[in-house]
């Protein structure tokens, strides 16, 4: 019997019988044609599955932009164009660092399972065979784990140590521990053949790869630096500091949500149908699962976080409810491809009361984060890796992730603890990871005196003070100047 992509005379000729005057020369004639057809076909679905990738390598790019307006609205008007430059330049120094030094210790291969050893400044790439689209779209990753940790030192970090903590996170951090999960070659991958506790680890689209770094990244910076002025009055009291622009916060929002569906169905790389295990399915109905599960876990911790926050404090607030939407998110976004849609609900569910109860923890112990990022990333990234060692379903493990049936799953599915343990590792390994790098360069930062800004600059605002004038200018009367009128600057609150 012919195999699956090829093409056997003899066979087809007993397909033709007795319709057919020659069935062997007709036969010998097709499967003569039919390496040329199957060549054919082969470069559509690479072109389907490249076009699919850069696609979503588009979407998770355009997060940046979301990031950009979140923090933005989330800080006081003074310190708008700060941030705004802050988040412009986690993409270009994220990139040019990527290319030189992520990309190869996240995936140059062969490597050890530590870190990766080829392909600095994609130096010795194969050719023919090198997937351009795979470094852009991980690219697009690298720099979103550098924007989650801006928001967590916002209004009071020096520019410069911007450069630096970006720079380092998106070159040498953030690369390693992906190398760990993602790599055929990483000790922890779900890939290898040794695996860890039988299992791997599934973080399909990094709920501790990109969220927890990013996150327990923003922790130490938020630390080291101390609370905003302001923030906590000297009985210890919380005082908000409320973002200047609800508007913006929502815009955010919702170009973070749009992204995330390259975030997470984009993490298959493909969409084409594949054949596994003697059976063909099409990968199209995973990446479509994937896309639900991410809604409904958003979905719900938005509204489980709105009657939250009306509880807790009288008020229906809309930018908890974008936190919460996104603390969502986060949670989903490790299991999101290998649980069922009533799951995610659960995930979303929980990931709404961990944002919460982290932001109470974080007023107790007079923690300042203007964007909630450790809370939300942190937080609910590691509740995210915990819920999928719990729910992934069995069938689902194998069609993304393979191997032999009766793979350990989830935990509540019947499939043993050995996945929760792999995960626990997980959790654990990039708390320490995080900790001793990005803690020990913000302890550095700190040292030197080029992580925090003098409380002058931060009662004024950087805007002014380190980048020449405020993000919004008004005009006495109008935009010419009439009757002797000048254009001047105006910041809309001074106010701590």
């Amino acid at each position: 019997m012919a195999t699956p992509g090829s093409c056997s005379v003899s066979h087809l000729a007993q397909l033709f019988g007795a319709n057919t005057t020659d069935p062997t020369g007709a036969a010998a004639f097709i499967c003569n044609h039919f390496s040329d057809v199957n060549s054919r076909f082969i470069d559509t679905n690479y072109a389907i599955d490249s076009t699919y990738l850069l696609f979503s390598a588009y979407l998770v790019f355009s997060m940046q932009l979301g990031f950009a307006m979140l923090c933005a609205g989330s800080v006081r008007a003074k310190n708008t164009m700060n941030i705004m430059l802050t988040n412009v330049l986690d993409a270009a120094a994220g990139g040019l660092f990527y290319y030189l030094f992520g990309f190869a210790f996240a995936f140059g291969s062969p490597s050890n399972t530590f870190i990766g050893r080829h392909f600095f400044g994609l130096k010795d790439v194969p050719d023919s065979s090198f997937d351009y689209s795979n470094f852009l779209y991980q690219w697009a990753f690298a720099i979103a784990a550098a924007g989650i940790t801006s928001g967590s030192i916002a209004e009071r970090t020096q520019f410069v140590a911007y450069l630096i903590y970006s720079s380092f996170l998106t070159g040498l951090v953030y690369p390693v521990v992906s190398h760990w999960f993602w790599s055929p070659d990483g000790w922890a991958s779900p890939a290898r053949e040794d695996l860890l506790f039988g299992s791997g680890v599934f973080d399909f689209a990094g709920s501790g790869v990109v969220h927890m770094v990013g996150g327990i990244a923003g922790l130490y910076g938020a630390l080291i630096e101390g609370p905003r002025i302001g923030r906590f009055d000297q009985s210890g009291r919380a005082i908000a500091l409320r973002g200047h622009s609800a508007s913006l916060v929502v815009l955010g929002t919702f170009l973070l949500w749009f992204g995330w569906y390259g975030f997470n169905p984009g993490s298959f790389n493909k969409i084409s149908t594949v054949y596994v295990s003697g059976s063909y399915y099409g990968q199209w109905s995973a990446v479509g699962r994937t896309a639900v599960t991410t809604t409904l876990a958003g979905c719900t911790a938005a509204l489980t976080t709105l009657f939250g926050k009306r509880i807790l404090s009288g008020h229906w607030n809309v930018t908890d409810v974008c936190n919460g939407l996104l603390g969502g998110f986060a949670a989903i976004t490790g299991g999101c491809s290998i649980v069922d849609p009533w799951a995610a609900i659960i995930c979303g569910f929980v990931a709404a009361l961990v944002l919460l109860g982290f932001n109470k923890l974080a007023e107790k112990l007079k923690y300042d984060d203007p964007l909630e990022a450790a809370q939300l990333h942190g937080g609910c990234g590691a509740w995210g890796i915990i819920f999928t060692a719990l729910f992934a379903r069995e069938k689902y493990v194998f069609e993304v992730y393979g191997g032999e049936p009766g793979r350990p799953h989830g935990l509540f599915m019947g499939g043993g603890a050995r996945l929760l343990a792999a995960h626990l590792v997980q959790i654990v390994v990039i708390f320490v990871w995080v900790s001793v790098t990005m803690g020990t360069l913000f302890f550095v930062l700190h040292k030197l005196k080029l992580l925090r800004i003098t409380a002058d600059e931060e009662m004024a605002g950087m805007d002014m003070t380190r980048h020449g004038g405020f993000a919004y200018a008004y005009d006495d009367e109008d935009e010419s100047g009439k009757n002797g009128t000048q254009m001047r600057r105006i910041e809309p609150s001074l106010s701590c």
